[in-house]
C-alpha cells in the first residue's frame, strides 16, 4: 500500500485564520480562552475560546456572500479554501474525497431565532456537508463523520486508510464545531466547565473550557508533497472503545491503551520510537487521570506529552484535526509547547507532562483523543 502525506494544512480559530498565526500564537502562551459574557450562548458568564464574528463576516466575504451559509460552514469553506492554496491537490477531480468531522453541526439552527434562517434540512449533518461539497465543486457525495470528541483523529485514520486502499488519490479532512447556547448548557449541565482557565494535568484542575474553531489537513497519495520542507506521513492509527459509560471515561485507561498497541503496530514502531504526544487532556478530573494510566500502561511514560486545550479550549468535533495540525507543525519546527494551565503535577499515572517550551528532535508523534460513549482513538505521524 501507498504512503500517505500531508500536502497542506489551516486552522480558523481565536488565535487565527491560519495555521502559522496559530502556532505563533501557542508558541508565545497567547490563548484564546477568554471570559464570554454573552447572552447568546449562556446566561451566565463562562469561560470559552469564541471565534469573533465580524473577522470571520469580513474573511468570508473575499471568497462568498456570507448570508447563504451557516456560522459552521462558513468555517469548513475558509478552512478548506486556505489549505487548497498551499495544495497542488485538484479539489474538482473524481479522485479527490471531502471527509468532514463534527459532533454537532449547525445545531446552532434549532434554537428559536434562528430557526426561519435556512431550511429545516440545514440542520442535518448531511446537508450542510453538501453545501461545503457544491461550493468548492467536488463531483464525490461528501462524507461526514460523527463519533463524539474522536471525531477529527478518526477522520485522518478513516481517510488514510481509503487513499491506502486505492479508493481516492487525495482526501481533505475537514473538522469544525461552533459554540452555541445549546452547547455550552449541555456542559454546564454536566457540571464539566471549569469557572476559570482549564488546569490540563494539574492537582487543581476543576474542568474543561469549550471553543470553536475548523482545522483541514490535505492527505495525498503524491510523494513529493511536503510540509515546511518536510515529508510527514500518516504511519499509523487506530480506534477503540471501553464500553464504561455514556460519558465517563475508563477508570484504567485499557480502550486507549488498546487504540495506542494498535496504532503503533500499523505504523510499524514501538513506543521507545514515540518523541511527542499530543494529547486529548481536557482537565477534566477522570480524563486526564485515565491517559496518565493509558500513557503508563503503553510505555511512554517519559515521553514529553502536552495539552492544548488551555488555548483553544474543547473544540469537540474540531480538536482532533486542529491538534493534529499542530503535532505535524511541532515536528517541523522542533518546537514542543508547554502544556497552558499546567503547574502542578496531579495525575495518578506517570507522565511527562511538557512545563516549558523545549526544542526538540521529533521523528515520531502521536496523537491521542478520548470521547463520551468510550471511544478511543490514536494516530501517529512519522517523517518519511
Amino acid at each position: 500500500m501507498s504512503s500517505v502525506f500531508i500536502a497542506s494544512h489551516n486552522i480558523v480559530s481565536p488565535l487565527g485564520f491560519s495555521t502559522k498565526e496559530n502556532f505563533d500564537g501557542i508558541k508565545n502562551g497567547i490563548s484564546g480562552v477568554q471570559l464570554q459574557i454573552d447572552d447568546s450562548l449562556s446566561n451566565t458568564p463562562f469561560y470559552g475560546a469564541v471565534i469573533n464574528t465580524e473577522k470571520l463576516e469580513k474573511q468570508f466575504q473575499l471568497i462568498g456572500n456570507p448570508k447563504n451559509y451557516t456560522r459552521f460552514e462558513k468555517l469548513l469553506i475558509l478552512s478548506i479554501s486556505d489549505a487548497l492554496k498551499d495544495s497542488s491537490v485538484d479539489v474538482k477531480s473524481e479522485r479527490t474525497g471531502l471527509l468532514i468531522s463534527t459532533t454537532k453541526g449547525n445545531i446552532d439552527l434549532l434554537e428559536s431565532d434562528k430557526k426561519n434562517q435556512f431550511d429545516e434540512n440545514r440542520v442535518q449533518l448531511w446537508e450542510s456537508a453538501r453545501q461545503v461539497h457544491e461550493f468548492f465543486g467536488n463531483p464525490n457525495i461528501p462524507m461526514v463523520l460523527s463519533n463524539a470528541c474522536i471525531s477529527g483523529v478518526l477522520a485522518i485514520i478513516m481517510a488514510s486508510d481509503y487513499i491506502k486502499s486505492g479508493r481516492y488519490d487525495s482526501i481533505i479532512v475537514a473538522g469544525a464545531d461552533i459554540l452555541s447556547k445549546f452547547v455550552v448548557s449541555g456542559f454546564q449541565t454536566f457540571m464539566a466547565l471549569d469557572e476559570e482557565p482549564c488546569k490540563p494535568y494539574d492537582k487543581k484542575r476543576n474542568g474543561l473550557n469549550l471553543g470553536e474553531g475548523c482545522g483541514t489537513m490535505v492527505l495525498t497519495n503524491n510523494s513529493e508533497a511536503t510540509i515546511d520542507g518536510k515529508k510527514i506521513v500518516v504511519s499509523g492509527g487506530a480506534s477503540s472503545n471501553d464500553a464504561n459509560h455514556i460519558s465517563g471515561p475508563s477508570r484504567t485507561g485499557d480502550g486507549l491503551a488498546l487504540a495506542i498497541e494498535k496504532s503503533l503496530k500499523n505504523a510499524s514502531i514501538s513506543a521507545g520510537d514515540i518523541d511527542f504526544i499530543s494529547a486529548h487532556g481536557t482537565a477534566t478530573i477522570f480524563n486526564d487521570e485515565m491517559e496518565s494510566l493509558a500513557f503508563s500502561a503503553s510505555g511512554l511514560s517519559s515521553v514529553p506529552v502536552n495539552s492544548l486545550k488551555g488555548y483553544y479550549g474543547h473544540t469537540l468535533g474540531a480538536a482532533g484535526t486542529i491538534e493534529s495540525i499542530l503535532t505535524v507543525k511541532t515536528m517541523t519546527q522542533n518546537l514542543l509547547v508547554r502544556t497552558a494551565g499546567y503547574d502542578e503535577y496531579g495525575v495518578g499515572g506517570k507522565i511527562n507532562v511538557i512545563a516549558k517550551n523545549e526544542e526538540a528532535n521529533i521523528d515520531h508523534a502521536m496523537k491521542t483523543a478520548s470521547g463520551f460513549g468510550g471511544c478511543n482513538a490514536a494516530l501517529v505521524f512519522s517523517v518519511k
